[in-house]
């Protein structure tokens, strides 16, 4: 997200440079209220991009859970149909052997012994019974619960994937203002202005090598949604840098506000992560001496700038 300082910093070179010196047609916006108009929608763009970003991580755990769902009922049914088939043997046996008044039975056979025996294996048989009709019952409820949970992600993912679309379509309808002719040539002024410091980091802390990879991306364009290998939003590079040296974050500024320790400001080290506004809806890595690097926003590259210290939230560092 561009701070103020970039829309005060871009009013400054277009004017300087003569861009929009002529009068501004009766009723038309003047230039400094473009510039600002400009930095308005850059930065809800960008609010937007990491709002998609999160979506996108709820709705890959969403088909997850789904996955995960329809397997277990699955796999309850199978034992919901091998237990079934017990019972159905079970009541075979039992019209088979069991239809006798136990006295009736005593009276017909000849030998108590074999009475006795039978009645022991019913007794056994009616213990077993019990044992696996109740294993049929729980087996049909977990396979209801697995079915309902399948139904309920489902309808979860399809809200998520429908939030995400409005969300494209908002980001795209704010780029289409940004990409009309009333802002193009203060646009295309701006993006010549970038000019990026030799900076030379010390050190050699997981921070660090993510912060080398992170300077080799100057100039690469912001896009949102962007994680590389050669577009980026803010979360995107963050995300990108630390991949290259074997740590996985997710994509998307509130969870990375949470992958690492929180540093107090007086400890902040080369390849910290600093974030800003209140929403956490952006995200720099510290280069050293009140500067960082980071995606802005729409329109502006990924370049080293100084930290936007009256929106500073926290920062978070990143351990192997």
């Amino acid at each position: 997200m561009a701070a103020l300082i970039g829309a005060v910093t871009l009013a400054s070179v277009v004017l300087s440079t003569g861009v929009g010196s002529a009068a501004p047609d009766s009723g038309s916006p003047t230039l400094s209220a473009l510039l600002a108009r400009a930095n308005k929608l850059s930065n809800e763009i960008d609010v937007l991009s990491q709002q998609y970003d999160g979506l996108k991580i709820q709705l890959a755990e969403a088909r997850g859970e789904i996955r995960i769902a329809r397997e277990t009922a699955l796999r309850d049914e199978k034992q919901l149909a091998a237990g079934q088939a017990a019972v159905g043997q079970i009541a075979a046996v039992g019209y088979m052997t069991g239809g006798l008044n136990p006295t009736l039975q005593l009276l017909q056979t000849r030998n108590p012994q074999t009475y006795l025996n039978r009645a022991s294996i019913m007794v056994q048989l009616q213990r077993e019974d019990g044992a696996k009709v109740s294993a049929v019952a729980n087996a049909e409820q977990a396979a209801q619960r697995a079915q309902q949970t399948a139904v309920q992600q489902q309808r979860r993912a399809a809200k998520l994937a429908a939030a995400m679309t409005a969300k494209v379509a908002a980001i795209q309808a704010k780029e289409d203002v940004l990409n009309s002719a009333a802002f193009s040539q203060a646009m295309a002024q701006y993006q010549k202005t970038g000019s990026y410091p030799n900076i030379d980091v010390q050190g050699n802390s997981v921070g660090v090598q993510a912060l080398r990879y992170a300077l080799t991306r100057l100039g690469d364009p912001y896009v949102w949604g962007g994680a590389g290998p050669s577009d980026f939003d803010c979360s995107g590079l963050v995300m990108w840098a630390y991949a290259q040296v074997g740590i996985s974050l997710e994509h998307y500024t509130g969870d990375q506000w949470n992958e690492g320790e929180h540093i107090p400001r007086s400890q902040l080290e080369p390849g910290d992560l600093v974030f800003f506004f209140p929403d956490i809806s952006h995200v720099g890595m510290y280069v050293g001496n009140g500067e960082m690097i980071d995606a802005p926003t729409y329109g502006q590259p990924v370049q080293i700038q100084p930290v936007f210290w009256s929106d500073y939230v926290g920062a978070v560092r990143i351990v192997a």
